[in-house]
C-alpha cells in the first residue's frame, strides 16, 4: 500500500495534488496544476525555488550550497525539484 502526499498552493487559484510520497515533483507540477516554474529540473538553474510549508527532510549538499546563493536569508526555501515528498506540504512561489 502507497502513501500519499498532499501539495497544496496557499494563494493561489492552484487546486491541491496528491502524489505517492517520494515522488518526484519536477515529474508532475506543470502549468497547467500549478504555480511552480521549472528550468533544468536538476537542481542548478533555481528556477524552481520555493518557500515550504511541512516537514520536510534537508536539503543534499548541492541543493543546500544553490539555496544559500539564492535565497540565503530563508530557510523555508527549496528546490521544488529536489524535494522528497515525505510528508502534506504547501508551496508558495517566492516574491521576487
Amino acid at each position: 500500500m502507497a502513501d500519499f502526499c498532499k501539495i497544496s498552493f496557499p494563494g493561489s487559484n492552484f487546486v491541491p495534488i496528491t502524489l505517492e510520497c517520494h515522488e518526484n515533483l519536477s515529474e508532475h507540477l506543470t502549468i497547467q496544476n500549478s504555480p511552480v516554474l521549472f528550468g533544468c529540473r536538476t537542481g542548478i538553474c533555481g528556477t524552481c525555488l520555493v518557500e515550504i510549508i511541512g516537514n520536510i527532510p534537508p536539503p543534499q549538499l548541492d541543493e543546500q550550497e544553490m539555496l544559500e546563493t539564492l535565497a540565503p536569508k530563508n530557510p523555508n526555501t527549496r528546490l521544488a525539484c529536489q524535494l522528497d515528498l515525505t510528508a502534506n506540504i504547501a508551496i508558495q512561489t517566492l516574491e521576487q
